[in-house]
């Protein structure tokens, strides 16, 4: 443990300048910030932090943080909330720096490593922008379970500070592999036996009706019972007609009151529990 009183140091540079892709990039390394999700990355992940960085307060009110730090022998700091101000104004007293992924041989390879392992439910993010429903849509399939989380090419960077934030933690809980076309995704995980249900209010099925026949589910209708990958698309315009054409079923999740849709994050979570649900 050492201490870090200076807020001009070249440490508390460097890792303020990770808030920014370019030095990710250059550097390999990505913030984590706040007790949750650095608490969970302490513990999940201890293998790819780096650094811990915390407040004396925080020391003593996040012992757990500490004690799973000292155990995986991970290097932390004591700053003062100064310091730790001057790395991130979103630390909330505890923060983090860690290796971003190993690439290994790409994206594909890494989405053919991903379904060896036999996922049942997964969740494919297209063109999705915004870090606040990347990370919430992370969280929300870990909460239900899900085995695997794809985002698609030109979607958002899952190691800026705020979708790490929106996740919560769960960025590292289940696998998270990015980088790959929608149609080499779907064709991917067709391969390894899932069922792709595109998640659009055209639909031509509606959620609860697949509910309700789930396991017993009629010739050409999706069982959600069925290992199954769902398709969200970008948050202003959805999904195009040819990514919905790629899909084995376009599905909508019914309106009951006078709301014109739902946003990204509950449209996710609302399908992904069914389907969790269903798989029981």
């Amino acid at each position: 443990m050492t201490e870090i009183s200076s807020t001009r140091s070249d440490r508390v540079k460097m890792v303020r300048s990770l808030s920014g892709r370019s030095a990710r990039s250059r550097t390999g390394r990505f913030l984590v910030e706040g007790p949750q999700g650095v608490r969970e990355a302490v513990r999940y992940s201890p293998q790819s932090v780096r650094d811990v960085y915390l407040t004396a307060e925080s020391r003593d009110r996040y012992r757990e943080i500490v004690a799973d730090a000292e155990a995986a022998r991970v290097y932390f700091h004591v700053t003062t909330p100064e310091v730790l101000e001057a790395m991130s104004p979103d630390a909330q007293g505890v923060l983090a720096v860690l290796d971003l992924p190993d690439p290994g041989d790409g994206p594909a390879a890494a989405l053919e490593l991903a379904l060896a392992q036999s996922p049942r439910l997964v969740a494919v993010l297209s063109n999705v922008r915004d870090p606040g429903n990347a990370g919430a849509v992370i969280r929300a399939a870990d909460a239900a379970g899900a085995d695997l989380v794809v985002l698609t090419t030109n979607s958002v960077d899952i190691h800026s500070p705020k979708v790490v934030r929106s996740t919560a933690g769960s960025l590292f809980h289940l696998p998270v592999v990015t980088g790959v076309p929608l149609d080499e995704a779907v064709a991917a995980l067709g391969l390894g036996g899932l069922q792709t249900l595109a998640a659009d209010g055209v639909g031509a099925h509606d959620l609860d009706d697949l509910l309700d026949v789930a396991g017993d589910a009629p010739e050409g209708v999706p069982d959600l019972r069925a290992p199954s990958a769902w398709i969200f698309g970008n948050e202003a315009w959805g999904l195009t007609e040819a990514e919905r054409g790629l899909a084995d079923a376009v599905v909508r999740v019914p309106i009951r009151g006078r709301a014109e849709s739902l946003n990204l994050a509950t449209a996710a979570t609302v399908c992904l529990y069914a389907s969790s649900r269903a798989q029981r």
